[in-house]
């Protein structure tokens, strides 16, 4: 592959995705998309990009931009998010919409799943606090393949290994041979939708939790700015954001404030609003388990 190529390739997926690549990065775009070209039939990276210049190869074209943009996932991923989700989000949000016992979850580059399940489990642990309640969970993901993996719930040993305590394994899932596969209550819990996080929010409507982790790092500092001025837009006034460990809003944004000892948790800076103080601490049955 030539210097060229390479900034070609860059800016295809910069435009496409938002996804920014180092000059380093030369080996994850080999390792990535040699397997797409032979796939199509093509030799080589040089064979792929002279193609991939046709206005017509569009189906290459999203080929391309899954390949590199399609990033793993594990349930209860980091673990804390789940604990601020149990322990502050939800107990505000079923304060708040006490009148209209509705809430919506925008789970953002959802990829195969895990994330938006996890939080299903969350919510179906929690029992008969939500008898009555509607609770909507939107996954979007860019990647029509890791969709279509995470509408089958259908998981390896090793992906059920990562995180799941063995407990949920046991109650929501159901194996056979060496897969597992969600149950048919938890699949229905949750809405998925192609989605590209440069495109208009419009369509998705509005939301009072978004989880938008461990995809933010990917962007360059204006395209950060931009998905997060646009996120504040989709959500409620006393809506909570959750960000990956390696994310924040600082320096970016001022539509988020941080919420008080929570890490990676903030709320919509409204001018005279403060971020919800955290609730004494109640810990969840399987916490102690999730990784």
């Amino acid at each position: 592959m030539t210097p060229a190529e390479y900034d070609y390739l860059r800016q295809f997926l910069k435009q496409r995705s938002g996804l920014v690549l180092s000059n380093e990065k030369q080996y994850l775009i080999e390792s990535r998309l040699l397997p797409v070209a032979r796939k199509s039939g093509l030799a080589s990276i040089t064979a792929l990009v002279a193609k991939l210049r046709d206005p017509r190869e569009s189906m290459l074209a999203d080929a391309v931009v899954e390949a590199m943009t399609t990033n793993e996932s594990f349930f209860f991923r980091d673990k804390v998010p789940f604990d601020h989700f149990t322990q502050v989000m939800m107990p505000a949000m079923l304060e708040r919409r006490a009148m209209k016992r509705q809430i919506r979850i925008w789970c953002a580059a959802a990829s195969t799943g895990q994330e938006s399940y996890s939080l299903a489990m969350c919510l179906k642990e929690m029992g008969s606090k939500l008898a009555g309640w509607r609770i909507e969970i939107v996954g979007t993901d860019i990647s029509n393949e890791v969709l279509d993996r995470a509408k089958a719930g259908v998981y390896s040993q090793f992906e059920v290994q990562r995180g799941l305590p063995i407990q949920m394994l046991l109650k929501y899932f159901v194996q056979n041979g060496d897969q597992w596969t969600i149950s048919n209550e938890l699949r229905s819990m949750v809405q998925w939708k192609k989605f590209n996080l440069l495109e208009s929010f419009a369509g998705l409507g509005q939301f009072d939790i978004v989880f938008c982790r461990n995809v933010l790092i990917y962007f360059d500092q204006p395209t950060k700015a931009d998905i997060l001025s646009r996120v504040s837009k989709t959500m409620t006034p006393d809506g909570f954001l959750v960000l990956g460990a390696a994310e924040t809003v600082v320096g970016l944004t001022d539509a988020f404030k941080p919420v008080q000892d929570r890490r990676g948790l903030y709320a919509p800076n409204v001018p005279g609003q403060t971020a919800a103080a955290p609730t004494p601490a109640t810990r969840f049955a399987f916490g102690s388990g999730a990784a």
